[in-house]
């Protein structure tokens, strides 16, 4: 008997390392390699943080799919008991209790999407097919699509508020960026009555953006950046050119017309992988066809002049802050321009932008300003976000970061370059404690930091007490530079 309770504590616990690990499985975007090797690299956290009491940052979703895994695990594994009915007693029912808990738990929810793997593929293909029927019913609709190592969804979302001083526009709604995620905004939002559809393409591996686009045949296209971001997919720089090269590729296929691709020339990676002669291109250094100057930015927002192919200018402001927006509305300047919107009908919608969340978007607190960069980071991007504090001369500029990840073997290198860049721009530097801490406070102390004024916090919260408690009557200008998802 005491047995037997030993084995129901012992599945009870299973059941909760089971919730944990597909939870992070949703998170890990049910991808059965990337959970994995995740598995494998975080194995001990299944045992600890499954009871952990404090909450998750994005909770567990019960989707029809996660249901779906959660009742093949459930079967499965009452299948395996009740042959032990038979076959076993009860202390082989606790061996097997113990071994699901520590050993098979953590990797159920792979077997189990193995096992739906049919129902799986049918499902999605079934909504993926509806989708793209609606879409090509639509004859008379432009699709643009929208990728890039970074920037892409700020431009899809600054493309649809000026496209939308002309046309009726949907796009991709916040993050959506995967094929189900195209394909849920299609099947329940599309209506006849849109004339655009801008759709941000995300890609982790080789291939991605080809996928979505053999599913919505673009007719623009726009590459907004190409950095080092997922290299450990990736592998390498050359294979992220090609994937993001995947949307141009797609749209000269359908078209023919170079001039409806437009690419960001300000980033070398693009400009130098570059076959489309006829592409228009976009700066704020006078490298494209479409040009801002006398770039004026501060605190309250940012001012600049446009100039067009035919040589047309109009004079921007707008409440976004740093060149990093500057750049990304002038792409969609471009793109508005070039579809039949004229430069000084652009001039109010530009206006009228607000800052996309968790992208370089100012917040007034009182005695803070936060810059909040928090949604995700790369390379360009951090270095972008510190000019950004840059600016704020006359102010306390402090940085919370847990650095940057999902850069392959140069993470601790990209981490090290990023504390050094901190050093030089920062008054003070708060660590969120994670595997990137080393790097972080290596590259602080290169910048000439000691120990002394490198803070150490476990979490956000804890930061952001420590900044409220920083000495001193200067106003104090807060960078928070990614937000680490659940999985790191």
């Amino acid at each position: 008997m005491i047995c037997l309770i030993i084995s129901l504590i012992v599945i009870i616990y299973a059941a909760q390392v089971l919730l944990y690990a597909v939870h992070m499985f949703q998170q890990n975007g049910y991808k059965n390699k990337v959970h994995t090797a995740w598995i494998m690299k975080n194995y001990g956290r299944h045992f600890t943080k499954c009871l952990a009491k404090e909450p998750a940052k994005k909770p567990l979703v019960f989707t029809p799919r996660v249901i779906r895994l959660l009742v093949t695990t459930v079967l499965w594994f009452l299948i395996i008991c009740i042959l032990n009915r038979f076959l076993g007693n009860q202390y082989s029912l606790l061996v097997i209790a113990v071994v699901y808990a520590f050993a098979v738990a953590p990797f159920a929810p792979v077997i189990s999407n193995i096992i739906n793997k049919p129902i799986e593929t049918a499902i999605s293909n079934g909504f993926k097919n509806k989708a793209m029927k609606l879409l090509s019913d639509m004859k008379d609709i432009k699709v643009i699509g929208v990728t890039g190592s970074y920037g892409k969804t700020s431009v899809k979302f600054y493309l649809k508020e000026l496209l939308s001083a002309k046309y009726e526009v949907l796009a991709t709604p916040e993050s959506y960026n995967t094929p189900m995620g195209v394909t849920r905004t299609i099947n329940e939002m599309l209506r006849p009555t849109h004339q655009i559809f801008i759709c941000e393409m995300g890609a982790r591996n080789v291939g991605d953006i080809k996928e979505l686009c053999d599913m919505v045949h673009p007719d623009y296209g726009i590459v907004t950046s190409i950095g080092a971001q997922h290299l450990e997919s990736f592998k390498t720089i050359e294979n992220i050119q090609g994937t993001k090269f995947e949307l141009p590729d797609a749209v000269y296929e359908k078209t023919h017309d170079e001039g409806r691709i437009f690419l960001n020339y300000d980033n070398n990676l693009v400009s130098s992988y570059n076959k489309y002669e006829g592409a228009v291109t976009y700066s704020i250094k006078g490298l494209g066809g479409y040009n801002a100057s006398d770039i004026k930015t501060g605190r309250r927002g940012t001012e600049f002049t446009v100039t067009a192919l035919d040589g047309a200018s109009a004079r921007y402001t707008m409440r976004l802050i740093g060149e990093h927006n500057v750049v990304n509305v002038v792409g969609a300047i471009a793109v508005s321009h070039e579809m039949g919107i004229s430069l000084e009908e652009l001039v109010l919608p530009v206006r009228r932008l607000s800052p996309v969340e968790h992208r370089l978007n100012l917040i007034e607190q009182g005695e803070l300003t936060i810059i909040d960069d928090a949604y995700n980071s790369n390379p360009a991007g951090a270095k972008a976000a510190l000019e950004t504090l840059a600016m704020f001369t006359e102010d306390t500029k402090v940085v919370i970061t847990p650095g940057m990840v999902e850069l392959g073997n140069k993470q601790d290198e990209l981490n090290t370059d990023f504390g050094e860049q901190i050093g030089a721009t920062a008054d003070h530097a708060i660590i969120v404690d994670n595997a990137n801490t080393a790097a972080l406070a290596d590259g602080l102390r290169k910048a000439g930091w000691d120990m002394e004024r490198i803070r150490i916090e476990k979490s956000f919260a804890d930061a952001m007490s420590y900044v409220r408690r920083i000495p001193g009557e200067a106003h104090k200008v807060v960078l928070i530079e990614n937000d680490l998802t659940d999985v790191f």
